[in-house]
């Protein structure tokens, strides 16, 4: 996988799935595409109308804490974030990421080095990010995850492998 380039969003510790997805559309909002429009809307209103394909959201410790709200993933998958580099995640937020092909990274001290906006560099095969001047390591998923990433996430994959095999 070679290196590619994406648009910094910075947030802090400890952000909420509320805060990703406000809770008060979990049952308003019924378009998967539509939750786009409300992420992060009461953190930073500008993402939702200024994030772009192949942004990528880096934070601080504790991203995607409260409840399991799958939309919160959801919203910024649709919003179009590649990857989520924290400190540390809820560990059901992770794993939602992984199953909506939504790349979570762990890796220190980013989020002290970059500034919204800035382009970084992200090498998932040499587990590197670049920036800030600087240069950030993390262990690069096992390959089990990146096929699911590879192919958009647990569901497409299912379908994907489930299509291929006679039943």
């Amino acid at each position: 996988m070679p290196q590619t380039q994406h648009r910094a969003w910075v947030y802090g510790d400890n952000v909420n799935t509320d805060v990703i997805f406000p809770g008060k559309y979990t049952y308003k909002v019924r378009d998967p595409k539509d939750f786009a429009a409300h992420a992060l809307e009461d953190l930073d209103p500008s993402f939702a109308t200024n994030a772009r394909q192949g942004d990528i959201i880096i934070a601080g410790r504790n991203w995607g804490c409260g409840s399991s709200r799958e939309q919160a993933v959801t919203a910024l998958k649709y919003a179009g974030v590649a990857a989520i580099i924290a400190e540390s995640f809820n560990g059901l937020y992770f794993r939602n990421c992984v199953n909506q092909g939504v790349l979570p990274i762990i890796c220190d001290g980013v989020d002290l080095a970059a500034q919204t906006g800035e382009t970084i560099t992200l090498d998932i095969e040499h587990g590197e990010i670049h920036a800030g001047g600087q240069i950030f390591t993390f262990t690069p998923p096992p390959p089990g995850v990146q096929a699911i990433l590879n192919e958009g996430g647990l569901l497409p994959m299912l379908q994907k492998r489930f299509k291929r095999e006679p039943v």
